[in-house]
This record gives C-alpha cells, structure tokens and sequence, in this order.
C-alpha cells in the first residue's frame, strides 16, 4: 500500500496532505511506503507503478461543501464537480494515468479545508480533522 499527501504546506491547509504524511512516516515498512508528493504528486508515478501495490491512498485538501475539518472518499468521478487546491498536474488526470495499465484501487481522501492563506501549518479545524483520519488509518494499518 501507498499512501500519498498532496499540497502546499506554505498555503495553510492546502499543506494538510504533507501534515498527513510527516505524521504517518515512522509507520513505512516493506508493506506501507509513505511519499510526500507535495504539489507535484506527477513525479512520484513511476515509483508508484514500479512497486505495484495494492492500494494507493491519495490525500489532499478539496473543497466539498462541508465543514473544515470534515473528510470523505471522493469518487473519482466527482473529481469535476468538487475544488481541489492547485497542483502542476489535474488530480483527475493524474489517477487517469496510474490506472492505465495497472490494477491497483486508488482512494482519495479529501479534507475540507478552512483557509488557504500563507501559513506553514493547517488550522487547528483541518489539524482535528487529520488527526481523524490519521487515526482511523493507524488502527486499519
């Protein structure tokens, strides 16, 4: 399994993947690999495919509708109709090209977000939220 956060962290709570992440590192091992993929998650593809796993779970703030803090599994279908902060590549066409030809399932997980100003850290609303989530992954882990 491949667990991927995607953001900015200088921009507040679009960095609440990266958060994920550095809290989630000391869990690597030979099934589990960890990856900040920060805002360019394009350049993490080709390790992606070459360890073939069986799950890859894509973490990244985006813009639901719902209170900040608050995380769900989006349908990748959905990918058009929800805000997902700036990355180089369109997430939707990122998961497009780690399919193609590969049988792993990809997740992602989005966080509401609160703000996306210049900060170096999430809100203590998005921080509660990932540390939810984190939570959640570290008893299925």
């Amino acid at each position: 399994m491949i667990i991927l956060g995607i953001g900015n962290e200088l921009k507040c709570d679009d960095g609440v993947g990266p958060f994920v992440i550095d809290e989630l590192k000391d869990l690597e091992n030979s099934n589990l690999i960890i990856i900040d993929g920060k805002t360019v998650p394009e350049n993490f593809t080709g390790k992606i495919r070459k360890e073939q796993p069986s799950h890859v779970i894509l973490v990244d703030a985006c813009l639901m509708g719902c209170k900040p803090g608050e995380f769900k599994i989006v349908d990748k279908d959905d990918f058009v109709n929800i805000g997902i902060s700036t990355h180089s590549m369109s997430l939707s066409y990122f998961v497009k090209y780690l399919e193609r030809d590969n049988d792993f399932k990809i997740i992602f997980v989005g966080i509401e977000p609160e703000s996306m100003d210049y900060s170096d850290k999430p809100t203590p609303a998005v921080q509660k939220g990932a540390y939810k989530f984190i939570n959640i992954l570290k008893e299925i882990l």
